[in-house]
């Protein structure tokens, strides 16, 4: 198995188109278009990132955050469903919650959803759509994306590397610098009253 280079990112939301920015990316880059359905798990006592996304429950830890705001994400976790105890074990431990007493071998997602997570007080299943936008500048990934968070439609761009240097050097070259550096988990948290 590869190792896995845990890349830095920096990343913003709005409502509102990118302006100038946008079209800098734009101008430099075809860009490749996916949709995806995903379903984040959040937690009043973590800040990991927990998602179902193409029938596999993934959790990436917040490994570093340097002195330019970048975040870098270690991806510790993914996982087919059904989920058995063990699997379930290590997400409650990313959750910072207690696991539920199992009254089933292992879980579909569905089970997981509503017999061990939404009794819960500290965690909140978030559905999120997304159309993403992706395009290659600089040797760095570079994003623009409509997001829906349980409907509600927000724009996000983003750029990410294993090299930090080249990340923030291309924040600024397309004039994302003045935008707030803010990541998924903090801007659902936002836009549903978790924060």
């Amino acid at each position: 198995m590869a190792e896995i280079i845990p890349r830095w990112e920096w990343r913003t939301f709005g409502k509102e188109v990118f302006g100038e920015s946008e079209n800098l990316i734009r101008a430099r880059a075809e860009a490749q278009v996916r949709k995806s359905g995903e379903v984040y798990i959040l937690s009043k006592r973590s800040t990991n990132n927990t998602k179902v996304r193409d029938d596999l429950m993934d959790i990436k830890t917040l490994k570093a955050v340097n002195e330019d705001k970048l975040e870098q994400w270690n991806p510790i976790l993914k996982a087919a469903f059904p989920l058995g105890p063990d699997v379930l074990a290590r997400l409650f431990a990313a959750f910072g919650v207690l696991l539920p007493v199992l009254e089933r071998p292992d879980y579909t997602l569905a089970q997981l959803l509503e017999e061990l997570v939404r009794p819960q007080a500290d965690l909140r299943v978030v559905h999120v759509a997304k159309e993403r936008h992706g395009f290659l500048l600089d040797g760095c990934i570079v994003e623009i994306a409509e997001v829906t968070f349980d409907g509600m439609p927000f724009r996000t761009v983003a750029v990410e590397q294993e090299d930090p240097r080249r990340v923030i050097e291309t924040v600024r070259s397309l004039r994302l610098d003045g935008y707030e550096n803010i990541n998924y988990l903090r801007a659902m948290k936002r836009a549903v009253g978790m924060a």
